[in-house]
């Protein structure tokens, strides 16, 4: 799991690097289509046409929507930001998906989980800082992170009879289809050194792929999850060694929040799920 951590965040730098002057649209279309061409001999092993019959298009659907919105927000964040403070803001995924839980899946949500999400916002607060006039992109990484929620969600559901490689690739084929229609009016021609930072972005996002659902098939997500926040340390790295920047107190403060907030809803939830699954066995 921390291979994938640092390979997104390496996705991440890259799509900085790329910079303002490429379409985040573009970069999502171009992403999609070498992520498909990566996944088909995979997909010819599983069955080919066959493996990729599902009884849930819909669903797969949404989730793609989602998902797409999602990274195309995160891209236009990364390329105005730190890549440290688009990923601390991105780690509230768990909190958002407690309350889209509550709301969607009709979770139950105790005390603890609630002073946990209440506790992972404030976290959110303070690393967007809102006693300074907040930056356009600081509000995108926060959508993005509700667009990523949303897929979670999705995901726990397509999560019980769908294959991982299925889904990946439905996600990969909506990401092509609906940034395809936005191609004549933004695309412009990527130069050599460019073309070798989006094929790198694409790879990094098939490495990361194939490694989150390795490793969520070889442990349980409360032992895996967590280490998702080790891309702050990594991201931070990242900016000091490309851009020489330092991360605000803010970023570090609300980080900390952020992730304390966020292994203590993973665990309550994995506590819950066991106790669940032991009432099934009785």
């Amino acid at each position: 799991m921390v291979l994938a951590v640092i390979s997104v965040t390496l996705m991440s730098a890259q799509a900085k690097l790329i910079g303002k002057d490429y379409d985040p649209i573009q970069i999502a279309f171009i992403r999609a289509i070498i992520v498909m061409v990566l996944l088909s001999p995979i997909i010819y092993k599983l069955g080919g046409i066959k493996f990729l019959k599902t009884k849930k298009p819909f669903l797969h659907f949404f989730r793609s929507i989602a998902g797409v919105i999602g990274n195309v927000l995160f891209f236009y964040s990364f390329q105005r930001l730190a890549v440290a403070d688009v990923t601390v803001i991105s780690m509230a995924v768990p909190i958002f998906s407690s309350i889209l839980a509550l709301i969607i899946l009709k979770e139950i949500i105790g005390w603890r989980r609630w002073t946990a999400i209440i506790f992972g916002f404030l976290g959110v607060v303070i690393a967007l800082d809102p006693s300074i006039n907040i930056k356009f992109a600081s509000i995108t990484a926060l959508l993005a992170t509700l667009m990523w929620s949303i897929t979670i969600i999705f995901l726990r559901i397509l999560g019980s009879t769908e294959h991982p490689i299925k889904t990946v690739f439905y996600f990969m084929f909506v990401s092509f289809l609906a940034t395809l229609f936005f191609q004549p009016f933004i695309w412009k021609s990527p130069s050599l050194d460019v073309w070798f930072l989006l094929i790198g972005l694409s790879i990094c996002a098939f490495i990361t792929q194939s490694l989150m659902t390795f490793a969520l098939q070889k442990a349980r997500a409360s032992i895996v999850s967590p280490f998702n926040y080790t891309g702050i340390i990594w991201a931070i790295i990242i900016d000091l060694m490309i851009w020489n920047v330092y991360p605000l107190t803010n970023t570090i403060v609300g980080g900390i929040i952020i992730t304390i907030s966020g292994i203590y809803i993973f665990r309550r939830e994995t506590k819950k799920s066991i106790r669940s699954s032991n009432k099934i066995n009785v």
